[in-house]
């Protein structure tokens, strides 16, 4: 299959699944290899950028998804307002970014981050698919880990984790000490 030809394939493919798809398995799909498929893929994505299209090829980790042109994101909203869940709670906000950054982290580790139950805010983070559990902790318990999902990346706009803001530096108040290891408690 050439280049174009497997072009319109990964544009099909993608366009029918309307959710991420990893390399690998668009590699099963068109019988082809990896660096065939990634070319291909950036060609698609370039292409849609030169016409000034509607819809993008994004790239989210280690696969590929069709999205809406940025331009459009107005009218796209309007059109789905009444569809829209309900933002997200600064508590959900609060839990979310504690996931984020320090994943895979348990509930525990998340309650005692925010000083408070998260039990909440990680059910509701669950049910909108923003968090996943990802294995247990190997720990009495077996406590389950939890890390951010691809539909965390497309919410927020980025390709991979490595593009959220680095975290701002923590200032020490009067009432926090060091431990012997230099670590702030």
């Amino acid at each position: 299959m050439d280049n174009l030809a497997l072009q319109h394939a990964i544009e099909a493919i993608l366009f029918a699944l309307g959710e991420p798809v990893e390399t690998d398995r668009l590699c099963q799909a068109l019988e082809a290899d990896r660096a065939a498929v990634e070319a291909a893929c950036r060609a698609l994505a370039a292409d849609y950028v030169a016409r000034d299209a509607g819809i993008r090829l994004a790239c989210l980790e280690d696969s590929w998804q069709l999205t809406s042109h940025a331009q459009w994101g107005d009218l796209i909203r309007g059109m789905l307002a009444r569809q829209k869940p309900d933002k997200l709670s600064p508590a959900a906000l609060e839990t979310l970014t504690v996931v984020a950054y320090f994943q895979p982290v348990t509930r525990v580790y998340i309650d005692q981050v925010r000083g408070v139950d998260s039990s909440h805010s990680l059910a509701l983070l669950l049910d909108r698919e923003l968090v996943a559990p990802c294995g247990s902790l190997d720990a009495p318990g077996r406590p389950l880990l939890y890390r951010t999902t691809p539909a965390f990346l497309r919410s927020f706009g980025l390709s991979s984790l490595d593009d959220l803001p680095p975290l701002p530096e923590r200032e020490e108040g009067p009432d926090e000490e060091e431990t012997e290891g230099g670590d702030a408690l």
